[in-house]
């Protein structure tokens, strides 16, 4: 498809298959919903669209969940089957070429780094990551403004582990200003941030963060740049990946300037495995979704949830999906046999066939499809063959994914790690400090302890008209304020056992991060 083009051709339908089935790009960034039963064809689906778009000049993200898109970086390689049918669907021009792609990754393994900072993510979504009760996430928000307050960047996990210990040595003073901090909800969202960690989220709480921009490239012969985040790894913990998605939606909302009703989108967004984000999610979070698919079109950007049943998203954000391309539903079961009436009821009937058996009986490559007509109304449903692919369907050679990281526009931006001056660092200086001052009442007491035993003397009685002290008690100066007293009784105790524990107790959890 030439650039010049107003829309992308999807596949043929009607009753010869020879009819056009197209997406308009003026409507592409009204989002839309690529769904059904695993091995029907989604992810080639998804591939073709994401081919499309870049041909039209839009920038496209996609996550790459088997391992097996990233073979778009290359040519396809000349099959009859595809052949034939591009020529059964009236596709003119049908060629091999690839697309030109950038590829990312989270752990920086198969891709590009992909970075950000705790105070980026935010205490909502870091919350929902880490899975946390309401006092859990009550703390995560107190931690967030103690950070804006005493001007201590919350950047990595370290940062915040710093941050929860000063919330915990403080606790009192803390409780009194912000509200209730128990050392039990501390506690556990340490643990829960050890689990986090493990699971690799410190490569992805860094620095350098990600720039927008890195995803919005356009090629020099005109395409638009498709990012692949290879997430294979990163799937083995859903909620991570469900959130960290939702993080970069939310970027892009919070970033990209309004741009009303565009000829065509400003980047295309495809969410694989969409049932992740919605499982288990509490109210604040769905609603937050809904608001940015309602709100982030105006921003000029497409989002393409990808998942096995309609149903996988919620209704709310369901009815702002005017593209449809829906494959094979399986209706073994009753329930099945349910969500495949619910599904066919979002289509528009067509009088030629009855729209829930077609969902059932499509076969793979095949689907049907509903795109946004004039005035942005729900188009007619049709069973329709999809096109083949240009580039190349599966993996791609390691080989080949290392030249082209080397070769892509981001090379040698986000691969060295930057460790900033932030919170943990702050507070360790801050630490330092008061343990200097700490020790310098510890040798003053010590200095003057000394001088009490070389000058110690027989007991003499005291002079008539002396005032009379308690034994082993110091008389205090006339001059010494409450202040100056309490000052000397801290640093006598301070040169104590005890008092040595103490402020080990106080300092030592920064002291030991540093």
């Amino acid at each position: 498809m030439s650039i010049s083009q107003k829309a992308i051709f999807v596949g043929g339908g009607g009753e010869t298959q020879r009819d056009p089935q197209v997406l308009r790009l003026d409507y592409g960034n009204r989002h839309g919903l690529i769904a059904g039963a695993t091995g029907t064809g989604k992810t080639i689906t998804m591939q073709v669209l994401a081919e499309e778009f870049s041909a039209a000049g839009v920038p496209v993200f996609l996550t790459d969940i088997k391992g097996d898109v990233g073979g778009m970086a290359m040519p396809g390689t000349p099959r009859a089957g595809l052949e034939r049918r591009a020529e059964q669907i009236g596709l003119e021009g049908f060629g091999y070429r690839e697309t030109p792609v950038i590829f990312w990754d989270f752990f920086g393994e198969h891709g590009h780094p992909v970075r950000a900072t705790i105070a980026e993510v935010g205490p909502l979504l870091l919350s929902r990551m880490l899975d946390l009760t309401e006092a859990q996430e009550g703390v995560i928000n107190v931690a967030f403004r103690i950070s804006d307050d005493e001007g201590l960047p919350i950047l990595d996990l370290k940062d915040l582990r710093a941050i929860l210990n000063f919330l915990g040595e403080n606790q009192r003073e803390i409780s009194l200003q912000y509200g209730n901090v128990t050392t039990q909800s501390i506690g556990a969202i340490q643990r829960k941030l050890l689990v986090l960690e493990n699971q690799g989220a410190a490569h992805f709480f860094s620095e350098p963060a990600l720039e927008l921009a890195d995803f919005m490239r356009i090629a020099p012969d005109g395409r638009g740049y498709v990012s692949i985040l290879h997430a294979e790894r990163l799937m083995r913990t859903p909620q991570l990946y469900a959130t960290f998605l939702l993080w970069l939606l939310s970027q892009l909302f919070e970033e990209l300037p309004e741009v009303g009703n565009p000829d065509k989108p400003v980047l295309v967004f495809f969410f694989d495995e969409a049932h992740l984000l919605f499982n288990n999610s509490p109210r604040a979070l769905v609603e937050k979704v809904e608001r940015v698919a309602r709100l982030i079109r105006s921003k000029g950007v497409g989002v393409y949830f990808v998942t096995q049943n309609p149903d996988d998203v919620p209704e709310s954000v369901l009815g702002q999906l005017g593209n449809r391309i829906q494959h094979a539903l399986r209706a073994f079961t009753a329930r099945d046999q349910q969500a495949l009436r619910r599904a066919a009821q979002t289509y528009r009937p067509n009088a030629r066939f009855d729209i829930g058996d077609a969902i059932r009986d499509v076969g793979v490559g095949e689907a049907v499809t509903s795109f946004l007509e004039d005035k942005g109304s729900p188009g007619i449903a049709e069973r329709t063959l999809i096109r083949p692919p240009s580039s190349q369907m599966g993996p791609i050679e390691e080989g080949a994914r290392r030249m082209l990281m080397l070769r892509a526009p981001v090379a040698g931006k986000y691969e060295v790690m930057i460790d900033s001056d932030s919170a943990h660092e702050m507070l360790a200086r801050r630490a330092e400090q008061a343990a200097k001052e700490a020790e310098a009442v510890l040798q003053q007491a010590e200095a003057e302890k000394e001088r009490e035993f070389t000058a110690a003397r027989r007991y003499q009685p005291p002079a008539r008209g002396a005032s009379r002290e308690a034994p082993g008690r110091s008389p205090a100066r006339r001059g010494d304020s409450a202040v100056d007293v309490f000052a000397k009784s801290m640093a006598r105790q301070l040169g104590t056992r005890s008092g040595q524990a103490l402020v080990r107790g106080v300092l030592g959890g920064l002291l030991r991060g540093r």
